[in-house]
């Protein structure tokens, strides 16, 4: 029986952007495969965190693209971009916390491309006037990375509502967390 790798890997981004600790046993009941299958493919766990990335790099290019950052205003944009890469935030947020994919001379040029896809994306909003200027592009583009990862975890565990994903992102990011001064206060 032939192995579906894409599913091997899709059934181990949905296992472990769930739980990141999970064994090398886990991930292959996870996939309906041996542990031994799986060692075949991968040979431990860095192979399949490295097979991961390049899955997450892929799916966020996807994303970009579909976006069209380029088009229309870059809030616009922006909130393109968070409903493209939702079904891609839980394996986001995993990634963004295994470390050895972002230290060293070998991180992998595609987060690089990303990173200035993104970046470029907030800077055009800073040049039209609708991004705040005293935040460079590269704080703005690893704030939305974190707070993906943040919405991507609360969902996950049952906190946040798949429904509120976007709007937390977006409002959050865009909005800031400071109270406008048009907004009634909230009684104690």
């Amino acid at each position: 029986m032939a192995v579906d790798r894409d599913h091997v890997l899709r059934s181990a981004a949905a296992l472990l952007t769930r739980k990141s600790t999970a064994t090398l046993d886990e991930v292959a009941k996870a996939a309906g495969i041996s542990r031994a299958t799986l060692h075949r493919h991968f040979a431990g766990r860095d192979a399949l965190v490295r097979a991961l990335e390049a899955l997450g790099i892929e799916e966020c290019e996807t994303a970009l693209d579909a976006a069209r950052l380029d088009e229309g205003p870059a809030s616009d944009a922006v909130e393109r971009l968070v409903r493209e890469i939702e079904p891609a935030a839980g394996l986001l947020a995993f990634l963004y916390t295994e470390n050895q994919l972002f230290e060293g001379e070998e991180v992998h040029q595609g987060w690089t491309r990303i990173d200035d896809r993104i970046s470029a994306l907030f800077r055009r909003g800073q040049l039209t006037g609708e991004f705040r200027i005293d935040l460079t592009p590269a704080w703005l583009t690893e704030a939305l990375y974190g707070l993906l990862a943040s919405a991507a975890w609360l969902v996950q565990s049952g906190k946040g509502a798949p429904r509120d994903f976007r709007p937390m992102v977006v409002g959050l990011l865009l909005g800031g967390a400071l109270r406008h001064p048009a907004q009634p206060r909230e009684e104690s």
